[in-house]
């Protein structure tokens, strides 16, 4: 399809890591952000990638869940940079685009578009997780594919509910990553222990990248709760600060997805083969690698 793209007049091209003067990247070094800005006033960001997959069409995943925001406002100004980024680390050069401002909405809402990749001095997208589970008072809900978080972050989940925050963890009951599935295996009982509540989605494929954060916060993005979002991956994430609709909507969505899930036991973790337990420690000290 990329040749009838070409011939159709789109100009389309691949994001090489590898390429550039310094050569910095790695070949597992990938562009994992999805983007899309319509004459610099409306812009999209989430999990949503273009496949058939991605629409529920493949059986071995069956209906496929995902989170996808629409912006308005100064803040897809931001979401255009990052494409632009992109755009010029692919081709050397940045195509003439509108830098007129829309209006901010007419309420407290306030967004910030935080992309984060392997070229960042500080780890962007850990350091933002790290943020908003320390930040959380009441709970933090999390959704993500993939649950393979570094110690720290695990830590930081850990403390938060020893305070006495409401800790969710939304994952998929069926993946489409072995290697992840059973990692999430190997510290599910610590993280049951201290009170944090595991769900697995039973309906499909659980594919959203979502956070919600007390009544103030969400995080709608493609970063995953995983080493490779956090560090070896270009990602980005929408940060939206309301007490209004946006965070009542995300809470809503949240809870039916809650209802559609099972939730995991200890006695589920402790419960499975010893060849399973094995394979789960094993899996996960591949994690720095998934």
């Amino acid at each position: 399809y990329i040749n009838e793209m070409l011939s159709a007049g789109i100009d389309a091209h691949s994001f090489d890591s590898t390429r550039g003067r310094r050569n910095r990247f790695q070949l597992n070094f990938r562009n994992h952000r999805k983007i899309v800005v319509v004459d610099g006033k409306t812009g999209w960001i989430g999990g949503h990638n273009v496949g058939d997959e991605y629409l529920g069409k493949d059986p071995k995943f069956g209906p496929w869940r995902d989170t996808h925001v629409k912006i308005t406002g100064p803040a897809v100004l931001e979401l255009q940079v990052c494409f632009l980024e992109d755009y010029r680390w692919a081709t050397d050069t940045i195509p003439e685009v509108s830098w007129e401002a829309v209006p901010a909405p007419g309420d407290d809402t306030a967004v910030l578009i935080l992309p984060s990749g392997p070229a960042d001095r500080l780890e962007t997208a850990s350091l933002m997780y790290q943020q908003a589970i320390h930040s959380a008072q009441r709970r933090i809900w999390i959704a993500s594919p993939y649950f393979v978080p570094d110690e720290s972050v695990l830590s930081a989940l850990q403390l938060a509910a020893l305070r006495g925050v409401e800790v969710r963890i939304l994952i998929p009951d069926v993946s489409d990553s072995k290697l992840s599935y059973y990692s999430a295996y190997a510290f599910a009982s610590d993280l049951l222990r201290e009170g944090i509540e595991i769900y697995r989605y039973l309906p499909g494929f659980l594919h959203e990248k979502v956070f919600l954060v007390d009544d103030r916060l969400t995080g709608i993005g493609t970063a995953n709760f995983d080493n490779r979002s956090f560090r070896l991956n270009f990602e980005v994430t929408a940060l939206i600060v309301e007490q209004g609709k946006t965070t009542r909507a995300v809470e809503r969505m949240f809870e039916a997805d809650f209802a559609e899930s099972e939730k995991m036991t200890i006695e589920d973790v402790e419960g499975k083969p010893s060849w399973f337990k094995v394979l789960a420690r094993a899996s996960y000290l591949t994690a720095p690698l998934q």
